[in-house]
């Protein structure tokens, strides 16, 4: 079983890779991507399973590397090495702070954000980052513009893929009380908002966050993780197509354009959704309180009145 768990992992890892390479970007000759996916199944998969199937990501990070330089060279290696200590590092980090997988917690979602994204993959862009550098592939003087967009596509997996993989953990079947006109509803509208904000000219990006406003009181998480995916997605085509808002830009306006958009959609459908739960589940606890304690005062209050009886009793013969 944890052979077959780590032999899935390393394939979504490497397929979720391919995926993430249709829309990659050359930056001062380096190969990167906008939203790099694998991250994000990796924490994931960490989360779910455990440390016991890190050699998974190792090997889908190992395949990933060879497929994108054709073969297995020493920064190959330190490039694999860095994408599997990275999501180790953020997973560590997430445990260390009592991280819950229900993402129900405000502190969850700031812990996902700041310790399991951003922090996190310092790790995996430095790595990469440095061994081009030590072995001759990158001048040193294109470093840093390197490294902003390698981090800044390897957080936005982390962001826009594990909650969205979190989320799909509580799925369940769906019931005809669901509220299917809504979702519906908002489906089409977060697709209809999203071709027009990321392809206009009009720079209407703004547009986007009412919508995941909805999503995220409404349906919480399960909303909108899948419509900050979606907007991230369309977002990266539109840009790396260079239309609408991201016409007449350069590789790097383009991808610090994406990184922050990217990240501002991510943090709005996180803490949200977040802080939404949180408050659901402190009605709830208080609620449930309320319930006991009528259940108590009803138990009592039969036991108060027998001996309110038998007190007027005493009285009326101590009167006689």
């Amino acid at each position: 079983m944890a052979v077959l768990q780590i032999l899935g992992i390393a394939a979504a890892y490497y397929a979720s890779g391919r995926v993430g390479l249709l829309r990659q970007v050359s930056v001062e000759g380096s190969v990167v991507s906008p939203l790099w996916p694998p991250t994000g199944i990796a924490v994931a998969s960490l989360l779910y399973l455990g440390l016991r199937v890190w050699p998974g990501i190792a090997l889908g990070a190992l395949l990933t590397v060879i497929s994108i330089s054709g073969g297995l060279t020493l920064s190959g290696l330190g490039i694999a090495t860095g994408s599997t200590l990275a999501p180790l590092c953020s997973y560590l980090a997430l445990r260390a702070v009592g991280f819950r997988s229900e993402l129900d917690r405000l502190r969850d979602g700031v812990a996902l954000v700041f310790l399991g994204a951003l922090g996190g993959m310092l790790l995996s862009a430095t790595c990469g980052t440095g061994v081009l550098m030590l072995t001759g592939d990158l001048p040193v003087s294109k470093f840093w513009s390197v490294w902003s967009a390698w981090w800044a596509g390897d957080a936005m997996g982390v962001l826009m893929v594990t909650p969205l993989l979190l989320a799909l953990r509580r799925a369940r079947m769906p019931r005809l009380s669901d509220p299917w006109v809504e979702a519906a509803a908002l489906a089409v509208v977060t697709v209809g908002v999203t071709v027009v904000a990321t392809r206009s000219t009009l720079s209407m990006i703004y547009v986007l966050f009412p919508v995941l406003i909805w999503a995220a009181l409404r349906f919480q998480l399960a909303g909108s993780a899948p419509c900050a995916l979606l907007m991230s997605v369309m977002a990266i085509v539109a840009g790396t197509d260079g239309v609408g808002p991201f016409a007449d830009h350069s590789v790097l306006e383009v991808m610090l354009n994406l990184c922050v958009l990217n990240g501002c959609v991510a943090l709005t459908a996180l803490l949200l959704a977040a802080i939404v739960a949180e408050h659901n589940n402190i009605r709830y606890e208080t609620e449930l309180a309320c319930d006991e304690l009528a259940a108590l005062v009803e138990e009592l209050a039969p036991l108060q009145t027998r001996k309110d009886r038998a007190a007027e009793l005493r009285n009326g013969h101590g009167s006689a």
